[in-house]
This record gives structure tokens, sequence and C-alpha cells, in this order.
């Protein structure tokens, strides 16, 4: 990251990017929802904040004025590089989003779940014997990876460059569009290749699926077809294994939790909706279209906002004690997947993930704490990047 402007006032000159932002964002978003609720900067060309839930919902649900063609906010923006649906408005989204669906049912994602514990074991035994691990880079990062490219019919042993790929266009894409530009054009090659073969040779994966698939009585194009790997691949990894890491981060700092969950599994689908709350890694932009009025802010044409579920998930007027991770909350309607149209299409998969993730890592390792530093993430996605741990 480079080095940026000293922040002058969160509520009129905020920035994602300060180191403040990302290593604890909570206290920063609290100020802001008391001084200002829906903040601005004139930092990356314009961009609003709103920090409340009811803000962000009714930005999530107003496809009218809020434009999903640019969903990251970015220093200059680069060429439009389409990911469908994400990137789509209406009347476009709905067919976009129609035909991912089905691969993502929950009886589609319980298909995976057998890979899925069999992968996570397979990490653990990698990294058990010398006692200490980096819980991100060893554990959290492989299993979304590996599991995306289990789907897709891609060699799991391209994960580091999937890795380099999503580091581009989500960290280090943000203060340089040739980076972006770079990374796109890497993966149009990769996928056309991928692509033309299962056109050729179909199998049981999900590009051959793409390549298949007809909505209206049409077959989508390569060019649909690349751009909705673009986004399975961005979208569908960086922040489940920011999930994953959140929740390893939190049961290594919090060993009552941790021990609780050991000795009483049962607690395990209410804790990971919990994780999701307190932690959910993901923050949208939109792109304003059509000037509008929210809680007496105007919002301009051509600016961004940034979309932050995360800080309506810890809005007291909507969470109860909403600073505090209570694993056995009994009511969460957290937005950690998203508000509106644009909900996430892979929360089966996500939830499923995180959920075995730790329940496999607490099977085998249940005693476990901070070894060193950790190291959270740039952008907007939000997610520890080191996770140094021990094995007690």
């Amino acid at each position: 990251m480079s080095v940026r402007p000293p922040v002058k006032d969160w509520a009129t000159d905020f920035d994602h990017l300060d180191p403040g932002w990302i290593n604890d964002p909570f206290p920063i978003w609290d100020e802001m929802r008391k001084r200002c609720p829906i903040a601005h900067t004139e930092r990356f060309m314009g961009v609003y904040f709103p920090s409340r839930y009811e803000d962000v919902r009714a930005v999530a649900y107003d496809t009218e004025h809020f434009s999903s063609r640019r969903v990251v906010v970015r220093e200059t923006p680069p060429p439009r590089i389409p990911a469908p649906p994400i990137t789509s408005d209406p009347p476009e989204h709905r067919p976009a989003r129609m035909v991912l669906l089905p691969p993502f049912t929950p009886d589609a994602i319980q298909k995976l779940e057998p890979r899925a514990r069999a992968l996570c074991n397979e990490l653990i035994d990698k990294f058990t014997a010398p006692g200490t691990a980096d819980a991100a880079v060893e554990y959290a990062q492989e299993i979304p990876v590996r599991l995306i490219a289990h789907m897709l019919g891609l060699p799991e042993s391209d994960g580091d460059l999937y890795r380099k790929w999503i580091k581009m266009v989500l960290e280090d894409g943000i203060t340089d569009i040739s980076v972006v530009v770079q990374a796109a054009g890497e993966m149009q090659h990769y996928f056309m290749r991928h692509v033309q073969e299962r056109l050729e040779k179909p199998g049981d994966d999900l590009i051959s699926y793409l390549n298949g698939v007809e909505f209206k009585g049409m077959k989508l194009s390569p060019e649909n077809v690349i751009g909705s790997l673009r986004l399975l691949l961005i979208a569908g990894i960086d922040t489940t294994w920011s999930g994953i890491g959140s929740c390893i981060w939190h049961l290594a700092t919090h060993a009552e939790d941790r021990r609780r969950l050991v000795e009483d599994p049962s607690l395990m689908p209410t804790a990971i909706e919990e994780f999701l709350r307190a932690y959910a890694p993901v923050t949208m932009a939109r792109e304003v279209v059509k000037e509008t009025q929210l809680n007496g802010c105007t919002f301009k044409p051509g600016q961004m906002v940034l979309l932050s579920f995360p800080a309506a998930c810890r809005d007291p007027a909507m969470f109860p004690d909403a600073d505090k991770v209570i694993i056995d909350r009994k009511e969460n309607r957290h937005a950690a997947f998203g508000l509106g149209i644009h909900r996430c299409v892979g929360s089966n998969l996500a939830r499923m993930e995180m959920t075995v993730a730790v329940e496999e890592l607490l099977k085998r390792v249940p005693e476990f704490s901070l070894n060193g530093e950790v190291t959270w993430s740039e952008g907007t996605v939000r997610g520890p990047r080191k996770l140094p741990i021990r094995f007690n």
C-alpha cells in the first residue's frame, strides 16, 4: 500500500486504505454513526459511506439511483470489466443470476461437503506436527481456492495463480489501474483456454455447465461464461477465506468461546452466523447514476458509495450489543451476504466452507492461540492475511 495523506476527519475525509481503518475499523464506524451517519470523502474522486443498517439497506435496494456496474472503489476507474451478475443492473441482472443458482443450491453444496472435510484434514495434517502455523496462508486461504477449482474442473495446483489475481484486483489495483487491467487480461486468456476445451470435450464441472446452460432458448456467449468465471474466482474465494480466517482469529483470541464450541458442537450454526455478522468480510460499491437524497444527504451522479455490509452488521440500532460476539445470539438477521437483488449467490457454499473449516480444526486442534502479529487485508474485503497460531 502506498503512503497516503493522513485522514483529517473521518466524517469528511475518510480513507478505507488508512492503516487505522484496516487494522480496526469498528471504532471509526461507531464515530461515524454518531457524528455523520452518511460520511463523504473527496478521495477516490468522491465517495459516500453510509454506516447505519437502514441506510445501507436503502442504497442496496435502490437500483434506479445506484448502479452495480462498478463494484470496487478505486483511485481511477478501469475499463468496464463485466462479471455478471454482480456487475449487472436490472433487467440484465436477473437472467445472469438465474443461470448461476442451480450449482449453489443447498443440495448441490451438500454433495461437496465430504471433499471439503477431507481437504481440511489434509491441510491440518501438514501443519500440526511443527506445532505452529499461519492459519490464514496454510489453511483458510487454501480451502475456498481448492474447492472452487474442484467445482470448475481446474487444477487445484493453480491456487497460487488465483491468489495472485485476487490480490491484484482487490488490493493492489485499488491505487494502480494497470494492475487490474493486467489481471483481467491474464484471467481472460486462462479461462478462454479452459472454456474452449470444455466446448470440445464437456465434463462434469461448472465450466461445462455454464457452456451448456440455456436461458430463454439461448446459450451464454463465451464472454458471458468468462465473466461469470471471473466472478466466481474473485468474489467466491477471497470473501470466504477472509471469513474463515476471522473465525479462527476470534477463537484464537477468545478461549472461552473456543472451549464452549469444543464442548457443545451444537452451537456451531449460531456461532457461524454470529462470526458472519461480527466479522462480515465484504464491502461492495455502487455508482451514483441519478441524483437522490437519503437521510438529508444528497448523492451526486458519478460519485461512488462504499456499501459496507460489515458496518451495517455492527449497527446497535439493529443488533443489541452489536460490538459483542455472542455465539448463541438468537435473533441475527445480519447482512454479511449482502442485501437486495445482489445478495450473494454462493452463500450456501460459504457457510458450508466456514462451518467445515472450524469444525475440523476444533476436532483436531481444540487448543490454540495467537503466535505473533496478525496482518489484515487492505481494500474492501476484510480478513487476516497473516494469522500465526500456536497449538497449545
